[in-house]
């Protein structure tokens, strides 16, 4: 108050001012656990969004005359086998290319319509993949017999003996900068290997998907097999973005294919 008793400008003005920030201190602490709730997610996105997005289907990249040779993926280096896998791997090839010669092929087991597995399915003839990533799962689509693979992101893998054997065993992931890095164990001995290499139960797979280009994708697949491999051996498998591309269902359900008495594959031209 001022000497005359009326109200002090002065004074309701820092009324006014305590009044406005315990009503700001209220709105804050009856917002704050929204915010809070919110928060994970919000820096999860962000963390997504400081990865190259490899959503989309993806084509094989073959290169060719003209094209950028940094683009191409590189040699694959020496499949070294133990001598006890290294003689039948050699006998089978010989076989499969005398077949060739003959214009037959030796039965294999997408004639039988079973699937492909890791790591053959990220290259089948001219089948694209395509790939649906998210923070938590990369899933990872074949369109040959339509095989599907999930990558778990940021898990720990599981010890071999513990993962139940299967065409595509367990994946797991990690972003190193702008690479994805897949592991995979738990491949079951029947599905074959690298150009049809035999494996054991020990069997490693380590990919490593990096954009070489915006629209280039190289998936470096290194395999390690205590058991049959002398050393690892690595293959690049070289994609190019499909942006329009929509994955054709591939069931095999009408298979004519079939295998005679001597291994060799055939065509039912009609039924009996």
């Amino acid at each position: 108050m001022v000497p005359d008793g009326s109200p002090n400008p002065t004074e309701n003005v820092m009324e006014s001012k305590s009044r406005l920030r315990l009503g700001r201190l209220r709105c804050v602490i009856a917002v704050a656990p929204w915010f809070l709730a919110l928060l994970p997610l919000s820096v999860e996105a962000q963390s997504g969004a400081d990865h190259p997005d490899l959503t989309g289907a993806w084509g094989i990249y073959r290169g060719g005359r003209g094209a950028d040779p940094k683009l191409a993926a590189p040699p694959a280096t020496p499949l070294v086998l133990k001598p006890e896998f290294a003689k039948p791997y050699e006998a089978k090839r010989a076989a499969e290319a005398e077949a060739q010669r003959r214009g037959e092929q030796l039965a294999n087991g997408s004639v039988m319509c079973v699937p492909y597995g890791v790591p053959t399915m990220m290259s089948i003839a001219i089948y694209p993949v395509e790939i649906i990533q998210t923070p938590k799962q990369v899933t990872i689509i074949g369109e040959a017999f339509s095989e599907v693979r999930r990558v778990y992101m940021d898990r720990p893998q599981a010890k071999i003996e513990d993962v139940a054997p299967g065409y595509y065993g367990r994946s797991v992931g990690r972003w190193e900068g702008d690479t994805l890095v897949v592991d995979t164990v738990g491949i079951k001995t029947t599905v074959n290997g690298y150009r049809g290499m035999p494996h054991s139960e020990q069997m490693r797979v380590t990919e490593r998907f990096h954009l070489v280009a915006p629209d280039i994708l190289h998936d470096q697949i290194t395999i390690e097999d205590p058991v049959v491999l002398e050393k690892p051996m690595t293959y690049t498998v070289a994609y190019k973005r499909m942006p329009n591309y929509e994955m054709v269902e591939f069931v095999c359900d009408n298979n004519r294919e079939y295998v005679d008495d001597k291994g060799v594959v055939r065509m039912k031209v009609r039924e009996h």
